[in-house]
């Protein structure tokens, strides 16, 4: 991911100015990189250490999820619409 890409992504999620470490910006970031790694196992089915990274990343991500979903009903759904998820 670019860092043109990853702050567009930031601001998009940003609950202030200068926030990247909340869950909905997290989330966002890990999204984007999943797109784009999944992109490349598709390219190179044998990369076993991207395919690795890349479950650890949508690990990571459900847990962030499931944070929210239960601290954070509104802002989850919210999300999750902008996110376009099913």
């Amino acid at each position: 991911m670019k860092r043109t890409e990853k702050k567009k992504v930031i601001q998009t999620f940003a609950v202030h100015p200068k926030d990247t470490g909340s869950p909905q910006v997290q989330i966002a970031i890990l999204t984007e990189r999943i797109k784009q790694l999944s992109g490349h196992l598709e390219q190179h089915p044998k990369d076993n250490h991207s395919r690795r990274g890349l479950l650890m990343m949508v690990g990571k991500r459900r847990k962030l999820l499931n944070y929210l979903k239960l601290n954070e009903k509104e802002t989850y759904d919210e999300l999750m619409s902008k996110l376009d998820f099913k």
